[in-house]
């Protein structure tokens, strides 16, 4: 993002290979910008997932908080709302993979993106949602992983989604020493 900061170095997007579509400057809110909406319009897609937690790199920790650009809460409600518009995908998002400065704006901010027609759905549901079928072969990967992520899915989710986890600050403090 050009004028909102930059993609964390630490997210290894090469391990997307061909689910990467790219990566875009930006200065709006939504992330639908005319080369997004170009690469989506030359494809055939039905359903996105969305989903963003912007992360803060301070001093002494990571945090999701108090960083004047740091409201994923803004950008996902844009994108969402960008996205219904074009009335041509069913827009899924990640309950727990998203954040806000402030908590008390994500069920606010939630409860928006579905009564304007988004399907809001925890990470587990929806990746179950599209993995659809045990039988598939790529199941026991996916089942596996499912068990070795279990407890971190579960901090994550009661950190961004439950009453009176984040600070006084409006800050949820990971502890996650950084380089800076």
């Amino acid at each position: 993002m050009k004028a909102l900061g930059p993609i964390d170095p630490a997210i290894d997007l090469d391990s997307l290979g061909p689910l990467l579509l790219g990566t875009f400057d930006k200065t709006l809110f939504s992330m639908i910008t005319q080369d997004v909406k170009s690469i989506l319009d030359s494809r055939t897609f039905t359903s996105i997932v969305i989903f963003g937690i912007e992360v803060c790199v301070c001093s002494d920790r990571v945090q999701l908080g108090p960083h004047p650009l740091c409201q994923s809460h803004v950008c996902v409600l844009q994108t969402v709302l960008s996205l219904l518009t074009l009335g041509k995908y069913s827009v899924h998002v990640v309950a727990d993979g998203v954040s806000s400065c402030n908590s008390f704006e994500i069920p606010v901010a939630l409860d928006r993106m579905r009564t304007e027609g988004a399907i809001i759905g925890t990470s587990e549901s929806i990746a179950f949602q599209l993995m659809g079928d045990a039988g598939l072969s790529t199941f026991k990967v996916f089942s596996k992983f499912i068990k070795e992520v279990k407890e971190s899915t579960q901090r994550a989710g009661e950190l961004l989604l439950a009453p009176g986890s984040v600070g006084q600050s409006g800050a949820v403090n990971l502890g996650i020493k950084s380089a800076m």
